[in-house]
């Protein structure tokens, strides 16, 4: 798996060890890039199945952050489909843990679309792994079948309900 940095003064060999212990994306290459923010900081990454990159966008410049998680819905009683989302506050302290947290959701994605055959849409899912995962040291596929199964994996049983933003 090739990784490559355009982030301004983060090499890809610092890419690398941030990246390490996660599981490999096969053919794809995995690019580092500056997000410019104008508020907050916020996360933000994408899966390019036609070029075969995953795209990892850090905050630039770097801050600690909060970022509020959705990684579970149930559906409400009564008529029409509404949800009540669960969620997580997690805390970003480092490039590393963004890095991990957005390459554990778009490797997800991957799993799905390459691995799996299926539809790679499934954003609760995938950030469900991310969550559980991307502060492990090591994490394997089959971490990512508990994540499709809805296992809860993570220690933290502080998750709020809360309505989704529109």
């Amino acid at each position: 798996m090739v990784i490559r940095s355009d982030l301004p003064g983060f090499t890809s060999g610092e890419a690398r060890r941030a990246l390490d212990g996660l599981p490999r994306s096969g053919e794809y290459e995995v690019v580092v890039k500056p997000l410019r923010f104008r508020r907050r900081p916020h996360l933000a990454a994408r899966c390019e199945f036609e070029d075969r990159r995953i795209v990892l966008q850090v905050p630039e410049p770097f801050r600690p952050f909060k970022e509020l998680v959705f990684h579970s819905a149930r559906r409400k009683r009564g008529a029409g489909m509404q949800f009540a989302w669960l969620s997580e506050n997690v805390s970003f302290r480092s490039r590393r843990e963004v890095l991990r947290f957005l390459y554990c959701h778009e490797w997800m994605h991957w799993y799905l679309y390459e691995v799996l055959r299926k539809r790679s849409a499934a954003e609760t899912a995938c950030d469900r792994f991310a969550l559980a995962n991307f502060r492990r040291r090591v994490v394997l596929p089959a971490d990512a079948n508990a994540a499709l199964r809805r296992t809860r994996l993570w220690e933290g049983q502080n998750a709020t309900r809360s309505q989704r933003p529109a």
